[in-house]
């Protein structure tokens, strides 16, 4: 019979920021200690994506944040159907071994239309004159209603951007345990936002930081003394570690000044023009997608890039292989920027 078991995903938390963590260290301490060599590139989604399948971007397809399709000359960023992660996910991996395993996520990246039992998932509504406001989606479809009637409407807005806090945290561990607490999963994940924006707000040697640890640290305890009490197994995990960086690196400027990059004039304000480019950049993080149009100007816009300051390595199809980013959905080069820089 399969052991219950939570995932908790404290984004950002490594292991120097856990000393201002008591109750994180002290299960650390009284467990075993992971260290995780994340996969390239080491942000949200394709993390996520590589934990829950076991395979590198080169076989789930989840490349970055965000990708050029090729076919809409658009660029998306954080979609959300599950259909995107192609490959097999733990939880019907073990569903293979015992059909009656089930499985809930909350907030684990591309949450909707899962093959889980039960999800829940930001998901805000957008109105015809522009207004953006606070939701959530879920499966089954009435669990949204019944936890923003016991929680209050999800705090989106403290979930991303500026006015991100403890708040969204707070609210997904708690919305937690009234999941576990009605449907008794076997497998659940949970994803606590609330370090990866303190830490990228601020920058981790702020002052600050300390206190946003201790913050999540406290919402954790609440969740893990309620699973403790469920007799439930705990796996807490981090995606990644984030360093200061002092500088960004502007890829798209240098293909503009190479003639490459297109724009065009909207309401006096130029737009990146991506189907009429030859070549531009899809920056996330640390990496940055180059797509280039034609095979011909792939040699000129590699040597191009080679030359940016706070480039590092310039990874082609084949070096992209090496590093198990090698897919359909990557840019014709793959830039990683230097320690202390990013895109």
């Amino acid at each position: 019979m399969a052991h219950p078991t939570a995932v908790i995903n404290v984004v950002g938390l490594d292991t120097a920021l856990l000393e201002a963590a008591p109750r994180l260290r002290q299960r650390a301490a009284g467990g075993r200690l992971v260290r995780l060599k994340p996969v390239l590139p080491a942000v949200t989604c394709p993390v996520q994506a590589s934990m829950l399948t076991g395979l590198a971007p080169s076989g789930h397809g989840v490349v970055a944040n965000g990708w050029y399709h090729r076919e809409l000359a658009e660029v998306h960023f954080w979609k959300q159907s599950n259909r995107l992660v192609r490959g097999q996910k733990v939880w019907e991996a073990a569903r293979l071994r015992d059909p009656s395993i089930t499985c809930a996520n909350l907030f684990w990246w591309f949450n909707m239309y899962s093959t889980v039992d039960y999800s829940v998932t930001p998901r805000p509504i957008y109105t015809a004159d522009g207004r953006k406001i606070p939701d959530c989606y879920s499966q089954p479809a009435e669990l949204r209603d019944e936890l923003q009637a016991k929680l209050g409407q999800f705090p989106l807005f403290r979930f991303w951007g500026p006015a991100s806090d403890i708040t969204s945290s707070r609210w997904i561990a708690r919305a937690a345990q009234h999941v576990h607490a009605k449907y008794r999963p076997t497998l659940m994940l949970v994803y606590l936002p609330h370090l990866d924006y303190a830490l990228q707000k601020l920058g981790p040697m702020h002052g600050a930081i300390p206190r946003a640890v201790a913050e999540v640290d406290e919402v954790a305890s609440e969740l893990l003394d309620y699973l403790d009490e469920q007799r439930v197994r705990v796996i807490v995990v981090s995606e990644y570690g984030i360093e200061p960086v002092d500088g960004a690196v502007m890829v798209n400027r240098v293909l503009r000044d190479a003639g490459l990059l297109r724009v065009r004039r909207e309401r006096g304000r130029e737009l990146l023009d991506a189907g009429a480019s030859s070549a531009f950049a899809v920056a996330d993080h640390q990496v940055a997608h180059v797509y280039v149009k034609e095979a011909r100007d792939i040699e000129r816009v590699a040597s191009l890039c080679a030359g940016i300051a706070g480039v590092e390595q310039v990874l082609d199809r084949r070096a992209q292989k090496g590093q198990g980013i090698d897919h359909e959905r990557s840019g014709e080069l793959v830039l990683v920027a230097q320690q202390g820089r990013w895109f």
